[in-house]
């Protein structure tokens, strides 16, 4: 049961629920998803058909001829996988989801309705009920110590005990055009950042991040 976070996810809006149930914060996951998409594709109904070893798509899947997808992969009902988008595997993306041109996803978990629709990386990452990337946006997980990620929430640090993570970013977030979302970063439901805006560290609910030196409550 996700505990200090539990207002990031609505946990009703991915096949990944089960998942979360005995782990204390939702960064505990990302070590889990490769083995827990595999013990859930034998599970999966006839609306779902093999595309290729461990990857699993449901039948209303649109995927373009240029897209690469890795296993294990699953892809739920709706969504659209566009132009040179790359899987790398370790992926379960939700239904009504855009993986658009140049994307790169790898061992994540994307939510019912997300969009990375242009020139995104999504790392090592979970992302929220339609929460939306703008074009160029990086959730980095990697520091360039290559040392243990820590999540700094006020005066804390919390061990994530993970040399690469990316960013949880809750429920209807928008991301603006080339931000970059450091390794490690807690982003509430509900906020929206602007453009060119680096973040990092734990970023409240309902506000809007026009710089980590700016950030603003929504009226």
């Amino acid at each position: 049961m996700i505990k200090k976070y539990d207002k990031l996810l609505n946990l009703n809006n991915t096949i990944s629920k089960d998942l979360f149930d005995s782990v204390e914060y939702p960064w505990d996951v990302l070590p889990n998803i490769k083995n827990y998409i595999l013990e859930v594709i034998p599970t999966l109904g006839d609306e779902y058909i093999k595309l290729k070893e461990d990857v699993y798509i449901h039948k209303s899947v649109q995927i373009d001829e240029s897209a690469h997808i890795d296993g294990p992969t699953i892809i739920d009902e709706n969504s659209v996988i566009r132009h040179c988008a790359y899987i790398r595997g370790s992926v379960i993306i939700g239904k009504n989801c855009v993986i658009g041109n140049s994307t790169e996803v790898k061992n994540s978990i994307l939510f019912d309705g997300v969009a990375c629709p242009h020139f995104n990386y999504i790392g090592d990452s979970i992302l929220g009920s339609k929460a939306h990337t703008g074009a160029g946006v990086i959730l980095s997980n990697v520091k360039s110590d290559k040392t243990n990620i820590f999540v700094r929430d006020n005066d804390n640090f919390i061990d994530t005990k993970l040399r690469k993570m990316g960013s949880i970013i809750g429920n209807n977030v928008e991301i603006g055009c080339n931000s970059v979302i450091c390794p490690g970063t807690i982003i509430n439901s509900n906020v929206n950042i602007y453009p060119l805006t680096m973040v990092r560290g734990v970023i409240p609910e309902n506000v809007i991040v026009k710089s980590m030196d700016n950030i603003i409550i929504k009226k």
